[in-house]
């Protein structure tokens, strides 16, 4: 134990979704875990049921347990109905029970609620299932649910937010969609035809429920391809990153950062953790809408950071600068900024309590120069994304700002819209709970419908006030900056979520799903079609390998066709056979995943000529692993 740090009690808690359905059907498809339970692989379906959706969280009892069927028969009473589905459900918690105590726990529920003369049914434990549910749309319908315990028998306390969380959570929001053609309509007035994914975002957002109710689809490929997974030795919300999921996170870091950079933008580093009583830093902490983790040592208590706000304006307090240098542009790519996001949030890449931030703050001498510097950064943003892979087709975007805001700034809010060139969600309050007036949201829609904002910037009234940040202006006097927060990308690992959900969406539309080519961890991959060939192979690599191209080589011993098929799960862009004809005439047969497989005939320079010509203007990094797949150990499976 750290000297001067209290150890802070064990927290057991189990966590229930909820969901008053006409019917759920459900099929097991396959064991999920070594310990699944046996059963068929029959299509099941209950009507008129409480689903109860359930995770195990590591210490949970059997007096939780009991607890939560305690308040479900209770709850079923209001329903005016009678019998239950308990449905294991791990991707609820990333603080899992291990799977037998896990099973132990939910056939403890189950028996407890068969003797209270509930009708109970149960989904089998361990497996990845289908199913189709269809909830019925009455307020106590969706209903989420956690039971707490602290070690030694003591009560959860309620935890500690900000006055801008608890403001977030009461606030009156007033929605509009905004037409590129300046015409803002009540958001019930329009027509979502041809628009749906923009009334999808609609829908979340006016909801505001952030929850999910199933597994994404990003989280098995996330595994599956070997590019991170949960820390179950961490706290949820933290991902651990296997080597080609730390290159495409660095290829990425890499490439948002030479963006803000080219765009004028002054680096910096700036320390994890601050003084909570810092006099500005308190007091911006109850401006900012999100939930801190809090430390103690023997003097201090002290916060971790959750932007790079807090470190920039620090710098920026003690620079001395004048209108002459403004807009001043100071960026760092926090690794890491943390948000102690609520447990049932937490899930996969999409939302994490430790991420990676670029953040780029401008300090702009009046409203007029902070407009202009906010259209620039509106269009850096989207080249950001484009650049990454995410089109205006991929992601919808929301403006938010207050009611007296938008009176006297119509055409600038108009140029925005304008600037994108399809609808945008307009979220709009009477007064001001937070620091900014104005904020933009870049917000890409997965699999499930649900949001997850990217690219973001916001225009700050507050907090160079605050932090008693000051500028010389042309007459010699003193005065306070407009601050700009700008996240020209969002957090690099909810952009990895979102080209896993995007390549997903493809497959579902029966293409071939990859990552972008400059992100793939192997580019290009040779199969020798015996040992005898290896050594040429080898050669050719070399040859690709010096044009920086990622290239490997599956010397493994299994057929031919095993191979092919490895390489296509693997999502690999270009994948070579190799044999005596290749060899002979220097023509090789390549498989092209982008154009659907198909196999192009070409010389080794045109290959290398036509893979290095995509990966122009982007960074590059060398192969994370062996070239020869036999010696490269297995992460995941």
């Amino acid at each position: 134990m750290i000297s001067g740090v209290t150890a802070p009690k064990k927290v057991s808690t189990m966590r229930i979704l909820q969901l008053h359905s006409n019917f759920i059907v459900f099929k097991p498809v396959e064991k999920e875990i070594a310990v699944a339970e046996e059963t068929n692989k029959e299509e099941n379906r209950v009507e008129e049921v409480l689903v109860l959706f359930t995770a195990i969280e590591e210490g949970d009892d059997t007096a939780l347990a009991q607890k939560a069927i305690d308040d479900v028969h209770a709850f079923l009473d209001k329903l005016k109905v009678n019998r239950i589905l308990i449905y294991p459900f791990a991707h609820l918690s990333s603080n899992l029970s291990k799977p037998s105590e896990a099973l132990k726990l939910i056939k403890v529920m189950e028996a407890y609620a068969k003797q209270k003369e509930i009708e109970t049914y149960r989904a089998p434990f361990g497996w990845n299932k289908q199913f189709t549910i269809s909830i019925k749309g009455h307020p106590l319908a969706e209903q989420s649910r956690f039971y707490a315990s602290i070690e030694g028998g003591e009560e959860a306390k309620e935890e500690t937010v900000s006055e801008a969380v608890r403001a977030e959570e009461k606030m009156k929001s007033f929605w509009y969609i905004l037409q590129p053609d300046g015409k803002r309509e009540a958001i019930e007035d329009f027509d979502f035809k041809g628009y749906e994914n923009l009334g999808k975002f609609a829908k979340y957002e006016i909801a505001k429920v952030r929850a999910s109710q199933q597994m994404p689809p990003h989280v098995p490929l996330m595994k599956r391809l070997e590019i991170a997974d949960y820390e179950q030795g961490s706290d949820p919300g933290n991902i651990r990153w296997y080597p080609k999921g730390r290159l495409i996170k660095s290829l990425l870091e890499q490439f948002v950062t030479a963006k803000t950079i080219a765009y004028g933008a002054m680096e910096v580093e700036t320390p994890v953790m601050y003084d909570f009583n810092h006099p500005s830093l308190a007091d911006y902490l109850n401006r900012f809408p999100a939930r801190q983790y809090l430390l103690k040592t023997e003097d201090k208590e002290l916060f971790l950071r959750f932007a790079a706000c807090f470190g920039q304006f620090l710098i920026v307090h003690d620079t001395q600068f004048s209108y002459k240098q403004m807009p001043l542009k100071v960026y760092e790519l926090t690794r890491y900024s943390f948000r102690r996001e609520k447990s049932g949030e937490v899930c996969g890449l999409r939302r994490l309590r430790a991420f990676t931030m670029p953040d780029c703050h401008a300090f702009c001498a009046d409203l007029k120069q902070a407009k202009q510097e906010f259209k620039t950064r509106f269009n850096l943003s989207i080249d950001v994304l484009n650049g990454m892979g995410l089109s205006k087709d991929d992601y919808e975007v929301a403006i938010r700002f207050t009611e007296d805001f938008y009176e006297e700034n119509r055409d600038f809010i108009a140029d925005l819209v304008k600037i994108y060139g399809k609808p945008i969600l307009a979220e709009v309050w009477k007064e001001r709970f937070f620091y900014f007036r104005l904020k933009w949201d870049c917000n890409f829609i997965d699999n499930q419908d649900k949001a997850a904002a990217l690219s973001t910037d916001q225009i700050d009234v507050e907090n160079a006030k605050r932090y008693e940040i000051t500028y010389v202006d042309e007459k010699g006097e003193k005065q306070y900056p407009l601050i700009l927060h700008c996240s020209p990308s969002g957090a690099i690992e909810r952009c990895m979520y979102a080209l896993l959900e995007k390549a997903y969406k493809e497959q579902q539309k029966g293409k071939l799903p990859m990552l972008p080519l400059w992100l793939s961890p192997t580019q290009l991959r040779l199969i020798p079609m015996s040992d005898k060939y290896i050594e040429k192979v080898e050669e050719i690599a070399k040859e690709i390998a010096a044009h920086c191209i990622r290239v490997d080589i599956d010397d493994h011993a299994s057929t031919l066709q095993k191979r092919i098929r490895e390489a296509e799960m693997e999502w690999i862009p270009y994948v070579i056979v190799v044999g005596q004809r290749e060899l002979e005439s220097e023509v090789l047969s390549v498989r092209d995943r982008e154009a659907h497989g198909k196999v192009q005939n070409m010389k080794l320079e045109e290959l290398i000529t036509k893979v290095a010509s995509k990966l122009e203007g982007k960074p590059f990094k060398p192969l994370p692993l062996p070239l020869n797949l036999s010696k490269r150990p297995q992460f995941y499976g």
